[in-house]
């Protein structure tokens, strides 16, 4: 079964961790999915870091969809609109639209107070994670308008309100979850629904490579931290994404946050491992209580 047979996509940051799994959980659904990041092959645009969006493309055609890379800058507003253009003349129509633009983890400077931030690259955070996908939405969004149908989901970190132990990190992953919501307002008029949803504790290359592990032996991380035992793969918040994608009642979920593994409950989906990680759970018992 491929419920989003017909369905056109874009994954907004889809060369790694979450936005790769996303991306790949809507092909293996069906969907044809429009691949964007700044990394092509031979071109890194984050570090050394290897992945690119041809490789996903590629991923997300394997699973049985349609994978099309189209390198990115988000930030820019001339080559959104030109991606969007693009969507329109070769597909007609845009079905789901996911923002997952970040590039903001080697900009956290952890454990120091806001009054000893330096601004700069604060401010750099929020024009990647959050201005970004300002742009992306207002210019996706008048494709959905046409058909008067549409989902766009905000990927964030944490469904609550609790400080996320940086001002300018908090303010950007809080401020996307508000932007879900204010979407919504605007969209339920023409069938068109905004949500947020945050994984749990992101199984990410990035952090298979932090702790020297590998996807096959990967609970040897947890010698390093323990919560990692927690983890899970980006796949398991892209099949979220996708039961969601195929949810005809979706629109009830309109301007509210949502996780991985409350969805996972919902919906009866495990992760691509077989496992069912719950990191709300996990944090309650072993985190907070732990504080």
């Amino acid at each position: 079964m491929q419920p989003l047979t017909g369905k056109i996509a874009v994954v907004a940051g889809a060369t790694r961790g979450a936005g790769r799994g996303i991306a790949c959980m809507l092909g293996a659904a069906g969907a044809t999915v429009y691949c964007t990041g700044r990394s092509v092959r031979g071109q890194p645009a984050t570090g050394n870091r290897p992945e690119t969006i041809e490789e996903t493309a590629e991923m997300v055609t394997g699973y049985g969809g349609v994978g099309f890379p189209v390198q990115v800058d988000h930030t820019i507003e001339a080559r959104v609109e030109a991606l969007f253009a693009r969507v329109r003349a070769e597909q007609g129509q845009l079905d789901i639209l996911v923002n997952d633009v970040w590039g903001g983890d080697a900009l956290t400077d952890w454990g120091t107070p806001f009054w000893e931030l330096a601004i700069e690259p604060g401010l750099l955070m929020q024009q990647r994670g959050v201005h970004s996908h300002i742009i992306t939405s207002r210019y996706g969004v008048p494709l959905m308008l046409e058909h008067q149908r549409g989902l766009i989901v905000e990927i964030t970190d944490g469904d609550t309100f609790a400080y996320r132990d940086n001002l300018f990190y908090d303010l950007a992953k809080t401020s996307v979850i508000r932007l879900a919501y204010a979407m919504a307002q605007e969209l339920r008029p023409h069938n068109i629904t905004a949500l947020a949803v945050t994984p749990g504790f992101l199984r990410s290359e990035a952090m298979l490579d932090h702790f020297g592990v590998t996807e096959t032996n990967w609970q040897e991380g947890a010698k390093h931290d323990p919560h990692f035992i927690a983890s899970e793969t980006p796949y398991y918040i892209g099949r979220a994404i996708a039961a969601l994608a195929a949810d005809q009642h979706v629109a009830d979920k309109s301007g509210g946050v949502f996780s991985s593994w409350r969805l996972a409950t919902e919906y009866g989906f495990t992760d691509i491992d077989g496992r069912k990680p719950d990191w709300g759970k996990h944090f309650a018992e072993h985190v907070q209580n732990a504080a």
